[in-house]
């Protein structure tokens, strides 16, 4: 793709359910959980769903989760955990058949951006979790689907090769430089899709074993800045749509970073934006 200005851009948080949002400034006072879809899709054009790594996904609330939102708006849904980090030999096929029939909502409200199938730092690349994730990607064909390693013993071009004949889109991670962490990558193995979640570079809280540590972190103007760069000279050439999502929730930075990663993809003179941003695609 020779214009840049045709990668279709879907920026927005890892999950949207955030009590200290208030505190930050982002959601107004006094708003109740239940209001807080209404209040961000105001913002931004998509968001993660984290519940769906909690709980599979059922039909009616996915149902009722389109209807609250605009017509351009799209989710990216978390595997379910009993599909990646609890795996269950016995019954993760029938686990597959139970997320696919929750997703259904969403693929036929066009509101699916991608199924995140987020692996665990101990998933590394042997030869029973190669077969695995092997397996559970064919059961879930036909699925936009997009991989988040955390090992980085998945650096590896026979890994990037399987990823693009399959059209799978690699989950580019912005996440502390610590040892056997997935580096910073700037990759597109999906000419349908890219995708990038920042975590933030907590080195200190990232194992700590409280993700209130674990993702407190602020985004420095001139990290942004050498991310847009990189989006749009190495991903928004090479993809037509990007999905990019801040996980960084502690205390307001998630929505603060992604919006102004925002201005500087789409605006020359790097203008700051207000909480009130209008919505963009």
């Amino acid at each position: 793709m020779e214009d840049p200005g045709a990668c279709r851009l879907y920026t927005g948080t890892s999950g949207y359910s955030y009590g200290e949002w208030i505190d930050s400034g982002f959601y107004p006072d006094g708003t109740h959980s239940s209001n807080m879809l209404d209040c961000y899709i105001k913002v931004f054009q998509a968001v993660e769903l984290n519940y769906t790594w909690y709980q599979m996904p059922k039909a009616p609330a996915m149902e009722r989760m389109c209807e609250k939102v605009p017509e351009h708006f799209k989710f990216s849904a978390k595997l379910t955990r009993t599909l990646t980090h609890e795996i269950q030999k016995n019954l993760w096929q029938k686990e597959v058949l139970a997320f696919r029939h929750g997703m259904e909502p969403l693929i036929r409200a066009g509101k699916l951006l991608c199924i995140l199938i987020q692996l665990p730092p101990y998933f590394e690349r042997s030869a029973d979790f190669r077969h695995y994730l092997a397996a559970l990607l064919d059961e879930l064909s036909g699925l936009p689907l997009a991989v988040e390693f955390r090992h980085d013993s998945w650096v590896n071009d026979k890994v990037f090769s399987e990823l693009e004949r399959r059209r799978i889109t690699l989950v580019n991670v912005d996440e502390p430089d610590l040892p056997g962490l997935f580096p910073r990558l700037c990759a597109v193995t999906n000419p349908d899709l890219f995708y990038i979640r920042f975590h933030g570079r907590n080195a200190g809280g990232w194992r700590s074993g409280s993700m209130q540590k674990q993702f407190d972190y602020d985004y420095a103007d001139q990290e942004l800045k050498e991310w847009a760069e990189r989006v749009k000279t190495e991903l928004m050439l090479e993809a037509a749509a990007g999905g990019i999502f801040f996980n960084n929730h502690v205390r307001g930075q998630a929505p603060k970073n992604a919006l102004r990663l925002m201005d500087l993809l789409l605006k020359k003179d790097g203008g700051k934006t207000p909480w009130n941003a209008p919505s963009f695609i």
